[in-house]
């Protein structure tokens, strides 16, 4: 009965190790390759969706049942918006973790900042896309994605600076306006 249990705890231990192995080598993903996945967002157009100026434009100039429908197809866009916001910072996660073992400390602190601002986004547009689901069926409460436009704004600034620190040369571009 002990040999049984040392084997299965010896089996379990060794399972661990090569699960570890195989995450941290998966994990080690160059940042040009995270960099190109990283898919631009409009800015312009996100901030046009969560405008309430525009919202009650169309409350006022459509009647109630038209009203409803097209805002749910905002906020239908607003989801796209916002997980693409939310898969953006989970790369910039990434990249700022791997930027964090650099030799300069002004690219170390911007690592730091950089992977800050996205876990925080990251946890935002989660609660977002909860709150945008909900007023789908309750098409005429507030907004939820307004505080996304300003978080990933300053997201896109940390990223750029991080982009300019590492590699002069090569601009980074996390939306498409700004």
């Amino acid at each position: 009965m002990t040999l049984a249990i040392i084997l299965v705890v010896a089996a379990a231990l060794a399972l661990i190790f090569i699960l570890s192995i195989t995450v941290s080598r998966s994990l080690q993903v160059s940042n040009t390759s995270l960099s190109g996945r990283i898919r631009p967002l409009d800015l312009e157009a996100f901030r046009n969706l969560t405008d309430a100026a525009e919202d009650e434009y169309l409350r006022h100039r459509l009647r109630p049942a038209d009203f409803r429908s097209v805002r749910r197809e905002r906020l239908r866009a607003m989801a796209a918006y916002v997980q693409v916001a939310g898969s953006n910072a989970t790369l910039l996660v990434r990249i700022g973790q791997s930027a964090l073992t650099a030799n300069d400390p002004h690219t170390v602190e911007a690592a730091h900042q950089l992977v800050d601002q996205a876990l925080l986004m990251r946890r935002n547009a989660t609660f977002a896309l909860l709150k945008i689901y909900v007023a789908l069926a309750w098409p005429n409460s507030g907004f939820a994605a307004k505080p996304i436009v300003l978080g990933y704004q300053q997201l896109s600034g940390s990223a750029m600076l991080l982009g300019r620190l590492q590699n002069p040369a090569v601009p980074v571009r996390i939306s498409a306006s700004l």
